[in-house]
């Protein structure tokens, strides 16, 4: 059986990190040989965004609880120190999988944490599974997951064909509701984009929705204007833009800056940052996004994370893939306290085993956490609800959504 953190313990480590400055290090603390953990992620580029958001504070914020309870607890030896080996891949594929290599065979990092997004994550896998380095991804979401072999790689995040069941899901229920039946769908052209528009697109056919305009467009894309006057001019009550955080808020302002407001409006990632709503402030009401989590949800410890997370790094974690960055820290920690640090074991230790994290139960069937279910996302009086489906939901869907101001 898995090694379960208790709420007592967590609060412990919380207690303990805040106050790591003030505690002199032991000397024999000191004198442990460090655990190296290295990893490669976008500091520059179209993708630091994201990453600058999701997932390096949580390794940062884990790191330093780690090493203010001592160090990693290694099953046979006792704490060691945790050390980061870190690159800039500069949201460069060809950059990062070069940097993966080097991390296995120059630097022969002990662990190793992933980088940010589905197509870097997508292309690091061979390397990473042909070292035999366990690798939980947190911002890794493609169904061709299933079509590789890839016994390393393991993804955290409700896949596309999850997610976009929820969003069809909740459509269905809003269109009995209100009777919004007309689609408008935008998507950007690289993996995630095109795996979750092929995910979507047929559900909304097959239950009957009217897709009135269906677009899609580039990475790094600066102006949607005419598309979105598109939308508007096809009469769609519904907009869909399976987005990146940029283009994310690309669609956010020109929407708003042409004057349309649709009565549903789902962005895709960076819609669950906090920047978003603090950014747009009164216009983020009611957008929904793909993906939700918010420190109310029922879990061990998850109030705990938010509430650290902020005194920490100063910044709230988004309300999607950030708790689930530091959740697939909290698996590894709980392998390596269990079966040490020799990865085949690392590795049938994942397999077997259900842990208990910050986003609740997880448990892994070929790699796919099988157990978090699809959600939808909806900013509410400055929180980032959980709305769909039902029976994980915190607050009731919000439409139609307010207007712009």
């Amino acid at each position: 059986m898995s090694r379960k953190t208790t709420r007592r313990e967590f609060v412990k480590g919380m207690a303990a990190a805040a106050a790591a400055a003030a505690v002199p290090v032991r000397l024999a603390r000191a004198q442990a040989r460090p655990v190296r953990i290295g990893f490669a992620i976008s500091e520059t580029g179209a993708y630091s965004v994201g990453a600058g958001i999701t997932q390096i504070p949580n390794y940062i914020l884990w790191r330093d609880q780690v090493n203010a309870r001592g160090g990693l607890l290694v099953a046979g030896e006792g704490r060691r120190p945790v050390e980061f080996v870190r690159y800039d891949d500069r949201s460069e594929i060809e950059t990062g999988i070069r940097l993966y290599e080097r991390l296995a065979t120059v630097d022969r990092v002990d662990l190793i944490l992933p980088p940010w997004g589905t197509a870097m994550n997508f292309a690091v896998a061979p390397v990473v599974s042909e070292h035999e380095y366990p690798m939980i991804a947190p911002t890794l979401s493609s169904m061709q997951l299933q079509d590789f072999r890839l016994p390393y790689v393991y993804a955290i995040l409700a896949q596309p064909d999850a997610q976009m069941r929820a969003l069809a899901g909740l459509l269905e229920y809003v269109r009995e509701q209100n009777g919004y039946n007309r689609v408008a769908v935008l998507h950007v052209a690289d993996l995630f984009g095109v795996e979750h528009y092929n995910e979507l697109v047929p559900r909304l056919q097959s239950a009957g929705f009217e897709i009135v305009l269906d677009r899609s467009y580039p990475l790094g894309v600066s102006d949607l204007s005419d598309v979105l006057r598109g939308a508007r001019s096809s009469g769609a009550d519904i907009v869909i833009g399976l987005s990146y955080p940029p283009d994310t808020n690309l669609i956010v302002n020109q929407l708003s800056s042409i004057g349309f407001n649709p009565p549903v409006l789902y962005t895709a990632v960076g819609t669950a940052f906090p920047a978003f709503r603090d950014n747009f402030g009164a216009n983020s009401e009611g957008v929904m996004g793909v993906g939700a989590w918010n420190p109310k949800v029922p879990y061990p410890g998850a109030r705990e994370y938010f509430e650290a997370h902020v005194s920490h790094l100063d910044r709230e974690p988004d309300r999607w893939a950030s708790a689930s960055a530091y959740a697939s820290l909290q698996i590894l920690e709980q392998a390596v306290a269990e079966v040490g640090l020799d990865r085949r074991r690392i590795k049938e230790y994942i397999d077997s085993n259900e842990f208990q994290t910050v986003i609740g139960p997880v448990r892994f069937v070929d790699g796919v956490n099988v157990v978090t279910p699809g959600m939808v996302g909806q900013w509410q009086n400055g929180e980032f609800e959980v709305i769909w489906p039902r029976e994980h939901a915190t607050a009731e869907p919000l439409v139609p959504k307010p207007a712009w101001r």
